[in-house]
């Protein structure tokens, strides 16, 4: 009965074994459908005098095979209300902490509000909901993510120019890339900036300053009111989604009315 036992025992751990993908020590060099690619944009950057070939070795580089699925069902790209997106960002719960962010940087927050013409309200809408009040940067890294994004080509010319953005802001600030953390689209900081918008509108050197994020979204938000018109689609530029824009719209609201 005991031999019957174990034997049943390994042949379901050998097919379990069996079903299981090999782990690969390097999944890009060791993958031949990524070689041209990789070759491609090793060639991009050396001959823009940034070569990365020692970041592509770096025990820390990880490839996201999954990350155009990541992009594609996204809450902005599914077709929900805006009662169904709100339960995504946990709205209510970020509505219940807007307060107490204010009150903690209220001095900041006016200081942008008074600089960019851009409402406090506002600016904390979107600290908010882009990372929970500076809770959550995200638990991916950039240079991890736009080298995936080039190589399984999704948004491969967009991923190139922001790997670009992203080497130049590390190398002026003698920063280790690999010890940011971003979300999966390559967004940092508390503000969620890309890259490109660190480079043109993060006001202040440190990026994990809180009264700098508070000023560079004040900066980034003055900027496209001044080409658009009006706040809303100053938003709808930081995240091109009308859900989005309705949703910091209405924590921006409901601040407000908390505050009067």
């Amino acid at each position: 009965m005991l031999q019957k036992i174990s034997s049943a025992i390994i042949a379901s751990l050998v097919l379990i074994l069996l079903s299981v993908p090999a782990l690969a020590n390097d999944p890009v060099n060791d993958n031949d459908k990524y070689t041209e690619r990789l070759t491609s944009l090793k060639d991009y950057f050396k001959a823009n005098n940034m070569a990365i070939d020692s970041h592509l070795e770096d025990s820390r580089f990880e490839l996201y095979e999954g990350i155009g699925d990541r992009f594609r069902n996204s809450a902005e790209r599914r077709t929900l209300s805006l009662d169904e997106y709100k339960g995504v960002l946990g709205f209510n719960d970020k509505k219940a902490k807007i307060t107490g962010f204010i009150e903690q940087n209220r001095e900041q927050l006016e200081k942008a509000e008074a600089e960019y013409n851009i409402p406090k309200y506002v600016i904390a809408a979107i600290i908010g909901i882009e990372s929970d009040y500076g809770r959550n940067i995200g638990s991916f890294n950039p240079f991890n993510s736009y080298v995936s994004m080039y190589l399984v080509n999704y948004r491969a010319d967009f991923a190139r120019a922001q790997l670009e953005e992203l080497m130049k802001f590390v190398n002026r600030h003698g920063i280790d890339v690999f010890d940011l953390k971003s979300s999966y689209a390559g967004a940092m900081t508390f503000a969620q900036f890309i890259p490109y918008s660190l480079n043109k509108w993060f006001v202040g050197d440190d990026i994990f300053d809180m009264n700098n994020n508070i000023m560079s979204v004040g900066n980034y938000l003055a900027y496209f009111v001044e080409r658009t018109g009006s706040v809303d689609r100053a938003v709808f530029r930081y995240n091109p989604s009308e859900l989005y824009t309705s949703a910091v719209m209405a924590l921006a609201a409901e601040a407000e009315a908390l505050a009067n």
